[in-house]
C-alpha cells in the first residue's frame, strides 16, 4: 500500500521509452502523491489511475467479511485532478466507463505525469462475497 507512485518512477527510469501505468487506491495514492512532484522534475510522465471510494475499499470488504462491519476505513479526498494541476501535472476525473479508454490514451500522450481519478464501487466484492459462501482454496 503506497508504493505505485515511487515502483512506477523507477519503472520510468529502468524504462523511459515504455509507457507506465500506476494503479492505486485513494488511501495508498495519498500515502506517497508527493512525489509526482519527483517525478515531473526528473521528467518521468507516467499515468497514475486512482481507484477512488473514498476509503479503504479492500480493508473494509475484509472487515465486512470476518466481522459483519466495518470501522474507520471512510476518509474524504482532495480534488484530485485539482491536486495533479496544483503541481504542473495533468488531471483527468472519469465520468462514465465510456470515458475512461480515451482518457487512458490520452493521458498516455501526455509529457508529464497525469492522474486519472476514477470513481469505484467495492460494494459488488461484498456481493460477491456473500453468494460464494464458504468457498476456499486447499492449497
Amino acid at each position: 500500500m503506497g508504493i505505485a507512485i515511487p515502483g512506477a518512477i523507477a519503472a520510468k527510469l529502468v524504462a523511459p521509452d515504455r509507457n507506465v501505468v500506476a494503479v492505486t487506491g485513494d488511501g495508498g495514492f495519498m500515502m506517497n502523491s508527493q512525489e509526482l512532484e519527483t517525478a515531473l522534475r526528473e521528467k518521468t510522465p507516467f499515468v497514475t489511475i486512482i481507484f477512488n471510494d473514498g476509503g479503504y475499499g479492500l480493508i473494509e470488504w475484509k472487515q465486512q467479511n470476518y466481522f459483519g462491519e466495518s470501522h474507520f476505513v471512510r476518509f474524504t479526498n482532495p480534488d484530485f485532478v485539482k491536486y495533479a494541476e496544483s503541481m504542473g501535472l495533468k488531471g483527468y476525473r472519469i465520468e462514465s466507463t465510456a470515458d475512461f479508454m480515451p482518457t487512458l490514451k490520452e493521458a498516455l500522450a501526455q509529457e508529464v505525469p497525469t492522474i486519472i481519478d476514477c470513481p469505484i464501487d467495492y460494494r459488488e466484492n461484498l456481493r460477491f462475497s456473500q453468494k460464494s459462501g464458504d468457498l476456499t482454496c486447499g492449497i
